[in-house]
């Protein structure tokens, strides 16, 4: 029995240490969509990733030799949306650590593109980056709208000037996340299979946010970016769930074009008041 507890409590070390935070070295911001113009200003969405080597870099060196990835060419699949970033084809990637496995798919405009999104997107299953989703939108000035347009601010910095921070308030140390699971049972992930991807910041929604219809967690609101009409309203923050909400019909939608007017003006008055005070910090004295 001294044995069989000491593998269980080897074994939360080791799922424990797979989803210890990442250094903030190694993330990196890309832009999500495509540039918005507002207030003479024009927007672009970044969101935080990270590298398919980063993955491998952190399944070496927890689990040296004891994972295997394999790859399964999908049929592309083409979106309803003509805003979303659908790929040119699609992986399906089935990852093993330890005897459990995990699968997930991803999209590319190119086949290493699509399996290493498969891959990272297998990887969160067992936590590998999962703080990435923990990350609030982070919408940066553009130097235009055109194909070349690059950000005037760092992404990285423009985020950490937004919210006080450079990454999510779950970052921490490696060794904090073991010594965590050590204090505080966990369940290993082959008891995890019948549950619901868990978020981290499902406690900590807006009132009036919604959440997803199929997994229940946190959602993108996309009325006031979009450019399609017809397109959802709200979409899943998790990538790998396809949940989205669609704009209401009839009497609900008048009241609902009302409340996103009346959530738009708050937004611009917000901004307004903060180039304002940005404007004032700048006047020498």
């Amino acid at each position: 029995m001294i044995a069989r507890h000491e593998t269980h409590l080897d074994r939360i070390d080791i799922w424990s240490a797979l989803a210890a935070p990442l250094p903030a070295g190694v993330i990196s911001w890309r832009q999500d969509g495509r540039t918005i113009a507002r207030d003479g200003r024009y927007l672009g969405r970044f969101v935080a990733y990270i590298e398919a080597n980063t993955v491998r870099e952190r399944l070496d060196a927890v689990v040296p030799g004891e994972w295997d990835l394999t790859l399964e060419l999908l049929p592309a699949v083409v979106g309803l949306d003509e805003d979303a970033n659908q790929g040119a084809c699609s992986f399906k990637a089935r990852l093993q650590i330890l005897g459990v496995i995990r699968e997930d798919v991803g999209t590319g405009k190119d086949y290493k593109q699509a399996a290493t999104d498969a891959f990272k997107r297998a990887a969160v299953r067992f936590g590998i980056a999962h703080e990435l989703y923990a990350y609030e939108q982070n919408w940066v000035q553009m130097d235009g709208d055109g194909k070349f347009a690059r950000p005037v601010e760092d992404p990285a910095a423009a985020y950490e000037r937004r919210y006080g921070r450079s990454t999510p308030a779950i970052a921490g140390s490696a060794q904090d996340a073991v010594t965590r699971a050590q204090e505080t049972p966990r369940l290993t992930p082959a008891a995890e299979d019948t549950r619901p991807a868990q978020r981290s910041l499902d406690d900590v929604r807006t009132t009036d946010e919604p959440t997803c219809p199929k997994c229940g967690g946190r959602v993108w609101d996309n009325r006031l970016t979009k450019r399609n009409p017809k397109a959802p309203d709200y979409k899943c923050r998790d990538r790998s769930c396809d949940g989205v909400i669609w704009p209401p019909k009839g009497d609900a939608a008048k009241a609902d074009k009302a409340d996103t007017a009346e959530k738009g003006e708050r937004v611009e008055k917000a901004e307004r008041v903060e180039k304002a005070e940005a404007e004032t910090e700048e006047i020498p004295f």
